[in-house]
């Protein structure tokens, strides 16, 4: 029986079972089907036979050599090229770098059937830049080795080939990628730098959410934040984050914030504000209705403060040191400024003296060591 379909385990997907793995990237089949293929050996991993249990690691080459069945009228979704502008950070035969802007996806839902919810991805913008792109990850996903949020600006790595996906998929199991993200939260986070080590599961009750409720399918997940700078403004307090992730789980630093009490800033799907009002506009006494009727001056961000700024890796095939950064982007400088910010406590890492001063080019990125 010839190979339909094969995938390279990717590092962010270590510690899945081989079932749970299969549903996420085969559009439209049941678990039990999964299950029911696995143990009729019609999926191997790295050539051999494996148990719907298996545990991933990252790195595995898992082919399916049967087929686990479709509804009827279900036809498989494939990407395709459209000319949408690409932000290239680096580029050689092996892999690129982009600048994803947030409101885009990355790639289309595996459980997607309408052929618009395929278009505007950057997986159809990497399609018409570079053409060949591995496959490992399925045709909805061509050149995908890890993830970033729709709402989540900055760096991503794409693989042109199977064999720098396999390699960038172990190393990212092996967390020898560096990412570096900045964050702006709700509050005065009670420690200058902090570790959070929760492990982070789907929310059972609520889908689109992860949780760090603990669950016996939750999968490790540590997170380090640094603070740049503590801001104390009419529209509240918050802080100015570096942060540090040795796990790529979904919603990793979303999650974590907000397990702290101090969710990312326009992250409403975790407990961030909708808008940020001026809360000098009415004495602390005034009613809501009072509030609601003065209207006072509000900011809404329209996505999360969160973005991938920084990736340090080896290449993963020549070894050359990569180190890659993206200024915070216009709208995430422009937000600062209008909260109109005065620092309350240390710059830790950063020279910017009083005030808040946003990076206005590429090089050098002062949010970053």
């Amino acid at each position: 029986m010839t190979t339909s379909r094969a995938f390279v385990v990717g590092g962010e997907e270590a510690d899945q079972r081989l079932d749970q793995f299969l549903v996420a990237h085969i559009e439209g089949v049941s678990r039990s089907r999964v299950q029911l293929l696995i143990e009729q050996r019609g999926v191997l991993v790295n050539g051999e036979p494996a148990k719907p249990s298996r545990k991933l690691r990252g790195g595995e080459r898992i082919s399916i050599t049967g087929e686990p069945g479709r509804p009827l009228g279900h036809a498989p979704l494939k990407a395709f090229p459209e000319p949408i502008p690409l932000d290239v950070v680096y580029e050689d035969n092996d892999l690129a770098v982009v600048n994803k802007p947030a409101g885009m996806m990355v790639h289309a839902g595996s459980g997607a059937t309408d052929s618009a919810r395929s278009r505007g991805t950057l997986v159809n913008a990497l399609l018409h830049r570079f053409q060949a792109l591995s496959s490992a990850a399925g045709e909805l996903r061509p050149g995908i080795v890890h993830r970033l949020d729709k709402s989540t600006s900055g760096l991503i790595v794409v693989a042109k080939n199977d064999r720098a996906h396999a390699a960038l998929g172990a190393m990212f199991s092996g967390r020898r990628i560096q990412k570096t993200y900045i964050a702006l939260v709700h509050g005065s986070v009670a420690r200058d730098k902090a570790t959070i080590s929760a492990a982070v599961s789907r929310d059972p009750v609520r889908r689109t959410r992860m949780t760090t409720k603990p669950n016996r399918h939750a999968r490790s997940a540590v997170t380090h934040y640094e603070v740049i700078e503590r801001l104390d403004t009419r529209f509240g307090r918050f802080s100015l984050l570096r942060v540090r992730i040795e796990t790529g789980r979904t919603h990793q630093i979303r999650v974590h914030m907000a397990s702290i009490a101090h969710p990312v800033v326009g992250d409403t799907l975790y407990g961030g504000a909708a808008q940020l009002r001026d809360r000098r506009a009415l004495p602390p006494a005034a009613s809501r209705a009072a509030r609601a009727k003065a209207a006072p001056e509000a900011f809404r961000l329209g996505r999360n403060f969160l973005h991938a700024a920084k990736l340090e890796f080896d290449h993963p095939l020549t070894g050359k040191p990569l180190k890659l950064e993206s200024p915070l982007p216009d709208e995430l400088t422009a937000f600062l400024k209008l909260l109109e910010t005065q620092p309350t406590g240390p710059n830790l890492g950063d020279s910017r003296g009083s005030g808040t001063k946003v990076p206005e080019s590429r090089d050098p990125n002062p949010l970053l060591e």
